[in-house]
């Protein structure tokens, strides 16, 4: 039998099934999945940058759930090979092989968050709007890959004053996921060079835009 994440309830297993085929259609289409204690934190990255001269943002959207208490595990998969169990409703099947993307190997920081500031979720979906329009209008016919990952990494990648100043991407990743459903304020975390927006179906965390090229040059030696 393959492995399977057992949950609580169905709905809870629906949750996530709905998760991952968000998912699907943001950045690399992988997810991943960490059971420990009873909780079950699913992450996926809609922005991540791809080399060392990739401006894109890190952007992750993250949930979190209750879990078989006994389940542990840790790995990345393709989401939309994560597949409702035919014959248990509260439980999802795992594909039998993983993956091993560079944005699953940076992690937030699971403790140090401090309540920064907090941004209408009205507000972030007008902003997440404005940024799909402006993607679209800045390709031209026929882009390639290339183009395409750099106008995202200019639009999304902008700090947006709307937002508090935060990448435009963190709104599309909200809006991208599901997370905005009603009134409500999404409280905003600092945690070193982190920045998490919470809101009541998920959280986005943010990171960078990553800075690349050659340092200044400093004197050594003895004065």
């Amino acid at each position: 039998m393959s492995a399977r994440l057992l949950f609580p309830d169905p709905q809870a297993a629906a949750d996530l099934l709905t998760f991952s085929s968000r998912a699907v259609r943001l950045g690399d289409g992988t997810v991943r999945v960490r059971a420990q204690g009873g909780v079950l934190v699913t992450t996926s990255a809609p922005l991540a940058p791809r080399g060392l001269l990739d401006a894109t943002p890190t952007v992750l959207g993250l949930r979190v759930s209750a879990i078989d208490p006994e389940l542990e595990c840790d790995l990345v998969v393709e989401a939309s090979a994560l597949l409702p169990a035919p014959d248990d409703a509260s439980a999802v099947v795992l594909p039998a092989t993983a993956t091993s993307p560079a944005w699953a190997g940076v992690s937030p920081p699971r403790a140090g968050w401090e309540t920064v500031d907090a941004v209408d979720a009205a507000v972030l979906a007008q902003r997440a709007q404005y940024g799909v329009a402006a993607v679209a209008d800045a390709l031209p016919a026929d882009a390639g890959e290339d183009v395409v990952r750099a106008v995202r990494a200019r639009v999304w990648g902008e700090a947006d004053e709307a937002l508090g100043g935060l990448p435009l991407g963190t709104a599309f990743a909200a809006f991208a996921l599901g997370f905005i459903a009603g009134a409500e304020e999404a409280v905003v975390r600092r945690s070193g060079a982190w920045t998490r927006v919470t809101l009541q179906r998920g959280h986005v965390l943010v990171r960078g835009p990553v800075r690349s090229g050659l340092t200044a040059v400093r004197a050594t030696g003895t004065a």
